[in-house]
């Protein structure tokens, strides 16, 4: 930024859910952002079910004199939500402002830094260093009918088995297979010591409670906490934000 002038505020545009851990653990993220970059306004808004919407957002920072800001959206694959839901509710939100510019930041996936954060999760809920060898991992997204998004899932599960893992396969929750519990039962069919479920997901909700009950049923020997508010995580957000600044990025004005 130039010297005397703030830096635009963030926009974390998350999915939304009936379950008020969604929201809680979304809250939890921004502020532990907001935290990290002191003097950065971050603000927080849902596609559906919590508020506030992404207008309603959108407005406050316009009526807050506000002339430039980055929205980003808290996804880990670029799917139908990325490619048409966010651009479109943006572009909608930004026609009758337009003092305001948006950039648009990207996803948060693929990234070494999820993967990190994986680990960490994978850690905490008590997987040692040594253990890694002989365990298989799930990696357990909600899952997309995009095949784009399917396939970075599976690409992320391929480069992170030469990490020294047993094996690590992909499951999803919904739309695509296989589900949590088969990818367990095929790891354990295929000899693997230890059966480590790693959910590839922010916040808890409907689709995340689906993979922690597969790992359960399945018999699985570790069950890891949702990404959530992860070191890791804020420090992608402030990444994407940082590049979404860059003169070549994407902007969105009316």
């Amino acid at each position: 930024m130039r010297p005397g002038l703030s830096a635009p505020p963030l926009l974390v545009i998350a999915h939304g859910s009936r379950d008020p851990r969604h929201a809680a653990t979304v809250h939890a993220l921004t502020r532990r952002v907001a935290a990290a970059r002191p003097g950065l306004r971050v603000d927080t808004a849902f596609l559906d079910f919590n508020a506030p919407s992404v207008p309603q957002a959108v407005s406050r920072l316009a009526a807050d004199g506000v002339r430039e800001a980055v929205a980003l959206p808290l996804l880990l694959t670029r799917a139908f939500h990325a490619k048409t839901d966010i651009p479109a509710v943006l572009c909608e939100a930004t026609a009758a402002l337009p003092s305001l510019r948006l950039r648009t930041a990207d996803v948060l996936g693929p990234s070494p830094l999820l993967t990190a954060a994986l680990e960490r999760r994978l850690s905490e809920a008590g997987l040692r260093p040594g253990d890694r060898p002989s365990t298989g991992v799930v990696l357990a997204s909600a899952g997309s009918t995009d095949p784009e998004a399917s396939a970075v899932i599976a690409a992320i599960a391929r480069e992170w088995r030469h990490t020294g893992w047993c094996a690590v396969r992909p499951a999803f929750a919904s739309a695509s297979l296989p589900r949590t519990e088969d990818a367990v039962r095929e790891l354990r069919a295929e000899g693997a010591r230890r059966v480590a479920v790693a959910p590839y997901v922010i916040a808890p909700g409907f689709l995340p409670d689906r993979i922690a009950r597969g790992a359960r049923e399945a018999g699985a020997d570790l069950l890891a906490p949702v990404l959530g508010a992860a070191p890791e995580v804020v420090s992608l957000l402030l990444h994407r934000y940082d590049r979404a600044l860059r003169p070549a990025a994407r902007l969105l004005s009316a």
